[in-house]
């Protein structure tokens, strides 16, 4: 699961956590029905936006859910799932840019991909997915080659930029590439008058994606020697800072130019959490906001706040009294406890069936992805990995339950 736009489902709430929920799963499963099970690996947080926003713009039709079985990666558990063109065309633009990735990868020679025999193999996945996506995209009316040729492009581009090339220069072909998938979205929709403002909103976005993925890599790059954008072009942190706060404000001019039937979700990811990414990848924020919530002290961050300010090491905290109980007797550990050297009391599973559970958690993804799971010594109900947040995220609530955002401040766009 990659991409920039990761939200926090307490910041969602539990309604439009379960719309996100619908369209990942729906890019998960059009990429299966299409093009089999291997092609869900290209599964990415970024990618179901483009579902989300043919969605916001048409009134929900009867056939626009349908019910999915049972996944691991939902605790095994139904849901409704995201159907239609929308996720088709999702599932089309994911797996063309996820096969210039690879091919991308394989002329790097990074890693694995440096060995022959395995380098074959990924240029057929490749070629494979490319073809797919090519097919796919056609039936929705979508011609593919625009993020081909904006892929290959960039390869010439990197290849030419050095000191003093401007850094748009070089994240341009990802701007074409995301605003071409951005405005189909508006002809999926027969929303025509929504193509203009949408494909600037895909334009700012996928120069977002650039400079973002830039700043994250940046010291891995200069330390394995690999090309990237901001020390080719010498262009500072500060400017990058700039030109993304500049393209945040640009995607939510262009939102509030863009019609929508329902366009809550679509707003809360792409001016809400797509500003919390920009922060994230700047290092000027984390998740844990409360009041430095990426406008306040840009030095604020980490997932418990400032250093003396909040979490379970602040020593303004009251101590927590001895109960009497071991704390070394289980109830630790990533599993919700560990073996107990003591006998297994009641409810309790001793220490070999609390391993043979734990395997069962781990091989059904439970322990991350449900909301709660058993246990597997302990018995008592646990949160999922995903869905434990330490941030007090009561400040974007008001997004579920109306289509503005002056009441809570969040940001300048007016929606």
């Amino acid at each position: 699961m990659f991409g920039i736009v990761r939200p926090c489902s307490h910041r969602l709430g539990e309604g439009l956590k379960t719309q996100w929920m619908a369209h990942l799963c729906g890019l998960c499963l059009a990429l299966r029905g299409d093009h089999g099970q291997f092609a869900r690996i290209v599964t990415n947080y970024d990618g179901l936006l483009i579902s989300v926003l043919t969605e916001a713009q048409v009134e929900r039709a009867d056939g626009a859910r349908r019910t999915a079985g049972p996944c691991p990666l939902r605790g095994m558990r139904t849901a409704s799932v995201a159907q239609g063109e929308g996720a088709r065309l999702a599932a089309a633009v994911s797996l063309v840019l996820a096969s210039a990735k690879v091919r991308d990868h394989v002329a790097d020679g990074d890693g694995l991909l440096a060995r022959k025999p395995v380098a074959l193999a990924a240029r057929r996945v490749a070629a494979s997915w490319g073809r797919a996506g090519a097919r796919t995209g056609s039936e929705v009316g979508f011609d593919t080659a625009v993020l081909v040729d904006a892929v290959d492009r960039q390869l010439g581009i990197e290849t030419l930029a050095g000191p003093g090339t401007p850094l748009l220069t070089v994240t341009e072909p990802t701007e074409s590439a995301t605003a071409a998938a951005f405005a189909h979205t508006a002809v999926l929709a027969g929303r025509p008058g929504n193509a203009a403002p949408l494909a600037e909103a895909g334009r700012l976005f996928g120069r977002l994606a650039h400079l973002l993925d830039a700043v994250e890599d940046r010291e891995t790059d200069a330390a394995s020697g690999a090309w990237n954008p901001l020390t080719a072009t010498g262009t500072p942190l500060t400017e990058a800072r700039r030109l993304a706060d500049d393209a945040l404000h640009g995607i939510r001019l262009a939102l509030r130019e863009t019609a929508f039937t329902d366009g809550r979700l679509a707003h809360v990811l792409l001016a809400h959490e797509l500003a919390r990414s920009v922060d994230r990848a700047f290092g000027t924020s984390g998740c844990g906001h409360g009041e430095h919530d990426g406008h306040g002290d840009p030095g604020a961050a980490g997932a418990f706040g400032p250093p003396g300010q909040g979490g379970p090491y602040d020593p303004r905290q009251p101590p927590r009294p001895y109960d009497g109980r071991n704390p070394y007797a289980g109830g630790g550990g990533p599993f919700g406890g560990g073996p107990s050297f003591q006998p297994p009391g009641s409810g309790r599973r001793g220490f070999w069936a609390g391993c043979a559970a734990a395997i069962g958690l781990c091989c059904t993804c439970k322990v991350c992805c449900a909301d709660e799971f058993e246990g597997p010594w302990s018995r008592q109900r646990r949160e999922g990995w995903c869905g434990n947040c330490d941030c007090d995220c009561s400040c974007c609530e008001c997004c579920e339950a109306c289509e503005c955002c002056e009441c809570c401040g969040c940001c300048d766009c007016g929606i």
